[in-house]
């Protein structure tokens, strides 16, 4: 029997293949019938996924909401202890790193390797430059021990005349018991910032894969889902800040 008339499983195999292997390209499963579906499958994961996601950030802001409305004082006076200038930088570099992460994916679209490669390199470099200003925020609340736990200091918010950041916002002394729920803003920023950096975490690490596959030629043969998945969660993890920036940096700057 000749190629063009073999059966493979009961069905005519593709011309010139006697196995039927001609459209199934080596990125595709052997559990799905062709590559449109097995697109189409990993994106409502994806989008599944980032649906949970939702629901897990969204809880969060929504108990930073209800105490911030319960305790106001407490939470004006210790968003005063954050400093815009490394808020809006690492906005700045999240923003710029949502615009490389996707030209990233339309160099995959069309197939341009190098610029593929480049523009992962880039996201990745953002995104470490993120972590590290993030990790310097983070000392300088332990330095003034911000941090909720048995060592953590109210005397920025009972005497803020000790305090430079309070100083400079113009802050008044807060009641005893007021300070004191100053740590629950701590709790929520140290909550939220560390599950978005988390986040950043995880996807850096998946981008030091990418960066090592995509030099060996893959996401620019015409298989460009996972790139485009990540791309995702990438501008997802994005607007999460752009959210986080506001709630936690911008809101009631004024005098408290």
């Amino acid at each position: 029997m000749s190629d063009s008339t073999a059966i493979v499983n009961g069905a005519p195999a593709a011309p010139g293949n006697a196995h039927g292997h001609e459209e199934h390209p080596a990125y595709l499963r052997h559990h799905f019938e062709n590559v449109d579906q097995q697109a189409d499958a990993a994106n409502f994961a994806m989008w599944l996924f980032l649906l949970t996601e939702v629901m897990f950030f969204g809880g969060l802001f929504t108990a930073y909401l209800i105490y911030r409305n319960w305790y106001y004082p407490a939470f004006v006076a210790a968003s005063h202890q954050l400093d815009i200038f490394w808020g809006t930088l690492n906005t700045l570099l999240l923003i710029s790193s949502s615009f490389t992460m996707a030209m990233g994916v339309w160099c995959a679209e069309t197939r341009k390797k190098s610029g593929l490669v480049l523009c992962l390199v880039l996201t990745f470099i953002l995104g470490i430059g993120f972590l590290g200003i993030k990790s310097i925020e983070y000392k300088e609340k332990i330095e003034k021990h911000h941090v909720p736990g048995f060592h953590y200091s109210l005397s920025s918010f009972l005497n803020p005349d000790s305090d430079e950041a309070a100083r400079k916002a113009g802050d008044k002394p807060l009641a005893l018991d007021m300070a004191r729920h100053t740590e629950v803003y701590f709790s929520l920023y140290f909550a939220m910032t560390g599950m978005h950096a988390l986040h950043m975490i995880i996807g850096i690490a998946i981008l030091g894969y990418m960066i090592f596959r995509a030099r060996a030629g893959a996401y620019t043969s015409g298989h460009v889902t996972f790139v485009e998945n990540f791309g995702l969660y990438w501008h997802f993890v994005d607007i999460i800040w752009i959210f986080l920036f506001p709630l936690l940096y911008l809101i009631s700057r004024h005098a408290n």
